[in-house]
């Protein structure tokens, strides 16, 4: 048998797990022969059928989610329409949920799989052709000759950890800049928007296990790993376990995982205290930081756990911590986003990251969806529209405000001064959303200088006093010494005052030393010292004389 499996991703840069799983668990069966089309969603569809209808497939696989399932769709109806004889069988997220109006709507998809399937797909391969089986295939759904539905429930790996290695599968891609590493499968959590929330009971494989995949990982060159479990520290001594293996690797590889910082242990807070530099890069699943809005959604953890579990992240000088939140959530008002975005911003967050509500298949949120008034989009990415707590309008306002965060918290030239001026002024962040959205930048890409000239202008109009922090932070970016917001900085003939406070690196005679002077009589304010026989742009020296009284 011929199998043809359609790798289908959103970038290059991005490789899902599901051929190198379950090819992993079938590559001593050698009457099937695999072959993998590998491409994107940005792809013509008919340059991607053409590929696949070289390989003359008796079998095409592939897996769905919400942001290529479109794409596969174009893709598997124009290779039915040639291979009419060729079997198709999809798997993935999509398919988590009732499938009988998806395989009606789509006569061309032969049957689809629900759940985890390195052991239900070998099962369907076995009896392909003989249709009166498939009913013996935990997880599958499909339409039967006569026309009538059959379901045939979700399938699950008991013995998870028994399963080979995706690494193990010439399939596996060794050539992109990280590799996931499943860790977990299920959560203890019942968040209802998310697919693993209703999935019990969990299961990990063992510490040893995770060594002999790190060190082949390794030998491989690959330096990020995802670890794949929804929330890490679920279980305090396994979380500590790996932790202290993850340091074994250090500094050769890098670790990111999801954390829930209202289970942080003290035990656990010590080990994240101790680890090395650069080590991990954590998420922090907030979501909200409304009680009744976790109550709504199923997530366990109080508020203000969660929040002395966060500032405690965020006050680790190893790692940065990223925090989440979800417009179009059960009972979240747009006023209440703004108010956690500043809250998140006080503890210092790494990254705040604000997505809209997803109603994916198969979540209790989405089968729920008339009892709390949430009205979503029927077409992937299935967004949420409006609630009643949040308008239409609002939740554009909130992807807006996710644009502006990404453009200016998220980005490390402009986070310090966007959280120093968002902190002090509680209107800063709504007026420069109003000004970005009024000059129709807001959803434009923009480069570091644009919008640190953006920002500078706005400043300079509405918040003045805080101008010199954005030419700082301009300065500190390596931009321009001749644009608009450095036309303050004396750059010729400058030497050090009698006194100052050095803040960063040493000051040596060969350094070029640009002076920001902040006072009428131009005797106070900021040295950046440049180096003038490299094309770094940087200042590697930085002092100031504020405050500092002059001698008598």
């Amino acid at each position: 048998m011929n199998i043809l499996w359609i790798d289908l991703n959103c970038s290059y840069a991005h490789s899902s797990l599901a051929l190198p799983a379950l090819h992993a668990q079938l590559q001593d069966e050698t009457e099937w022969q695999w072959n993998v089309v590998s491409a994107t969603t940005a792809e013509n569809a008919g340059s991607i059928v053409t590929r696949i209808i070289e390989h003359k497939p008796d079998v095409i696989a592939a897996t769905a989610w919400l942001f290529n399932i479109e794409a596969l769709m174009h893709i598997c109806s124009r290779a039915k329409a040639v291979l009419p004889n060729t079997k198709i069988i999809l798997g993935g997220p999509e398919f988590l949920g009732n499938n009988e109006h998806f395989l009606r709507s789509h006569e061309f998809i032969d049957c689809v799989f629900r759940g985890e399937g390195e052991k239900g797909f070998a099962d369907w391969l076995r009896v392909a052709d003989s249709k009166q089986q498939w009913n013996c295939v935990t997880g599958l759904c499909f339409i039967a000759d006569d026309g009538t539905y059959h379901d045939n429930g979700k399938a699950q790996i008991a013995d998870f950890a028994m399963l080979r290695a995706p690494e193990e599968s010439c399939f596996f891609n060794w050539g992109k800049p990280f590799v996931q590493l499943e860790t977990t499968r299920g959560c203890f959590n019942s968040c209802t928007f998310c697919v693993s929330g209703g999935e019990k009971p969990v299961r990990n494989i063992s510490t040893d296990e995770v060594r002999r995949r790190l060190t082949n990982i390794h030998q491989h060159g690959i330096r990020d790993v995802r670890v794949l479990d929804r929330t890490f520290n679920y279980n305090a001594h396994y979380a500590a376990d790996l932790l202290a293996l993850f340091a074994e690797f250090h500094p050769h590889m890098r670790f990111h995982l999801e954390i829930h910082p209202a289970l942080l242990s003290d035990s656990l807070k010590d080990i994240l205290r101790n680890l090395p530099d650069g080590l991990l890069h954590l998420e922090a699943g907030i979501q909200s930081l409304n009680e009744n809005v976790l109550e709504a959604c199923g997530r366990k953890g109080s508020i203000e756990k969660t929040l002395q579990g966060l500032n405690f992240l965020c006050s680790l000088d190893n790692t940065v911590t990223h925090a989440d939140l979800i417009a179009g959530l059960p009972l979240y008002s747009y006023d209440e986003i703004m108010r956690d975005v500043h809250t998140l911003a006080q503890c210092r967050a790494g990254e705040i990251q604000l997505e809209s509500l997803k109603m994916l298949p198969g979540t209790a949120i989405r089968h729920n969806a008339d009892k709390y008034g949430l009205l979503f989009s029927p077409m992937p990415p299935y967004e949420v529209i409006q609630t009643p707590y949040i308008s239409a309008a609002e939740m554009q306002q909130a992807r807006r405000l996710s644009r502006l965060l990404d453009a200016y918290y998220n980005t490390e030239a402009w986070q310090e001064v966007t959280r120093d001026i968002m902190l002090a002024e509680q209107n800063f962040i709504p007026l420069f959303l109003e000004h970005l959205t009024e000059l129709m930048l807001i959803d434009q890409p923009m480069s570091i200088e644009k919008r640190g000239l953006l920002l500078y202008k706005f400043v300079c109009e509405h918040f003045p006093k805080y101008s010199t922090l954005v030419v700082i932070a301009w300065i500190r970016a390596g931009l321009s010494l001749k644009k608009e917001p450095a036309e303050r900085i004396q750059t010729k003939r400058i030497t050090p005052p009698d006194k100052w406070h050095i803040t960063k690196g040493t000051y040596s005679d060969n350094l070029k030393l640009c002076f920001l002077p902040v006072s009428n009589d131009k005797q106070q304010g900021y040295w950046f010292g440049l180096e003038t026989e490299t094309q770094y742009r940087k200042p590697i020296f930085e002092a100031h004389n504020i405050g500092i009284q002059p001698e008598a």
